[in-house]
């Protein structure tokens, strides 16, 4: 058997956010669907889940029709069976990654991220699937004070701490 690798890059567009999982269940789309709407309705959102058996389709879902049908032409890209994309505008994935995680198909997030992502991608004779992510750029040094009260008063300044 040999194994092939692939990088696929991945953008959000300018204003979104993505968040990149997996699943293992067709439910997927409708259950994530849900769980953007119900926990911040304001979002808009497309998404697009690869299934693994049966007619292995890109099944999509959203409320914001460019951005479903860019989660669904990158997840036809990404071609990794019982994944899902999500791509997230007027909200941040820090307030949906945990209802995510609660939702009963989900069994992992590989990023939720504005950066530019690189999808680390494995193919063999049976499929692909993602084996990890690159997300954003490398750091480069430690912050020094100034960078320490900045951050802590950017937190404060978007709602996050009190």
């Amino acid at each position: 058997m040999e194994l092939e690798m692939e990088m696929v890059n991945l953008e959000a567009p300018e204003e979104c956010n993505l968040i990149l999982g997996q699943s293992h269940f067709i439910k997927t789309v409708e259950d994530l669907y849900e769980a953007i709407v119900n926990t911040v309705p304001q979002a808009d959102f497309g998404l697009a889940f690869g299934e693994a058996s049966g007619d292995c389709l890109v099944r999509t879902a959203g409320n914001d029709d460019d951005l479903e049908k860019l989660a669904g032409t990158k997840m036809l890209e990404l071609a990794c069976g019982h994944s899902f994309l999500i791509f997230l505008k007027n909200a941040f994935p820090i307030n949906l990654t945990q209802r995510l995680k609660s939702v009963p198909e989900v069994v992992n997030l590989f990023c939720a991220t504005a950066n530019p992502v690189q999808v680390l991608i494995v193919g063999t004779d049976q499929g692909r699937g993602i084996i990890g992510v690159v997300d954003g750029f490398r750091p480069i040094r430690i912050e020094n004070e100034g960078e320490i009260a900045w951050r802590k008063k950017f937190i404060r300044d978007i709602g996050y701490k009190l």
